[in-house]
């Protein structure tokens, strides 16, 4: 649905997205990642048509977005990180003058942004003036304006800024609804929120890609794999059970119980041994010892992987070019 191909753009010599190349199938949910100045709103304006790539090709549905831009944006909903509104406007009012210029029929029009309403959580907003509404509230007008003309492609640029917590949730249900339904593309700085929705995560770092896969895969990277433990004995039955583990493991009593049972978090240094490894000689530690174990799981952090790939220094082809393909 969406193909991005050795995709670069420049501002002067500073080289801000470099050869990105990736797809995008239909009905997937991709988290976009990536630090501040990463590229991310740059690719994604790109993609959408806004802005027009130094080297590349963009396809949506097999149409390429430069040779024929009006075919290809036809397919996409937009909503940038700012959302542009007209504040004098009623959303309604709004709503179908978008329509209008999304070349929604005359006839599906009203249904259309009713539904669009709907899905964004503004239906109670409809008839307010735009200038009136709170920022979380005008981001939520946003989202319906991208989903009025029910395109197959949504590309929704930090949509929960500005939300509270309710609001959120109340997106994270509308971008999981569509699993399969659309292809959409979502840039957010919120990390539980890209766990939550997207099916696979793209990172990206000084505009390079470092990353990609599902979140499940994408966690299990993690350098200091973690563990979850819930059983009968004591801290320090635990701590005996476990001498002698590979990777020096630290045991954190959490806190928690749950009536007779109490939860431990156990930590390791970098290991040999991979996640899955770790869990079987943990298990076969408290087996010995003759110890209860009601629950054993892996805790791996999207944010320690996230960390971990944006924190290093950039390699050196990734750094700035002395001259931009215009100029070479």
């Amino acid at each position: 649905m969406i193909e991005v191909e050795h995709l670069s753009k420049y501002y002067g010599e500073r080289l801000a997205v470099s050869d990105l190349h990736f797809q995008v199938q239909a009905g997937e949910i991709i988290g976009f990642l990536g630090p501040n100045g990463a590229g991310k709103s740059t690719t994604l304006r790109m993609i959408a048509g806004f802005l027009p790539p130094s080297a590349g090709r963009i396809r949506i549905d097999g149409i390429d977005i430069l040779e024929h831009p009006a075919e290809a944006k036809r397919r996409i909903g937009y909503m940038p990180e700012a959302v542009p509104l007209y504040p004098e406007m009623r959303v309604r009012e709004y709503l179908r003058f978008r329509a209008e210029l999304k070349g929604v029929p005359r006839s599906k029009i009203a249904s259309r942004i009713e539904e669009s309403l709907h899905m964004a959580g503004a239906a109670e907003v409809a008839n307010r003036i735009i200038g009136q509404l709170s920022k979380g509230t005008r981001q939520r007008v946003g989202l319906a304006d991208a989903l009025v003309a029910d395109p197959p492609v949504l590309i929704l640029d930090e949509p929960t800024a500005g939300l509270d917590p309710n609001q959120i949730r109340e997106v994270r249900r509308v971008i999981r609804s569509l699993y399969g339904k659309k292809t959409v593309i979502l840039s957010t700085h919120i990390l539980p929120e890209v766990e939550a929705s997207s099916t696979r995560i793209l990172i990206i770092h000084r505009g390079r890609l470092v990353c990609e896969g599902p979140p499940d895969r994408i966690r299990s990277m993690a350098l200091r794999p973690a563990f979850l433990l819930l059983s009968r004995a004591s801290h320090s039955q635990i701590l005996s059970a476990l001498e002698g583990l590979p990777g020096l493991p630290k045991v954190h009593a959490r806190g928690e119980r749950e009536g007779e049972l109490c939860r431990y978090e156990i930590e390791f240094e970098e290991s040999k041994h991979s996640p899955e490894e770790l869990g079987e000689l943990i298990f076969k530690h408290i087996a010995k010892a003759g110890l209860s174990l009601s629950e054993l799981r892996i805790r791996t952090s999207l944010e320690d992987v996230f960390s971990a790939l944006t924190t290093s220094e950039p390699v050196e082809e990734g750094g700035k070019s002395p001259l931009p393909p215009s100029q070479a």
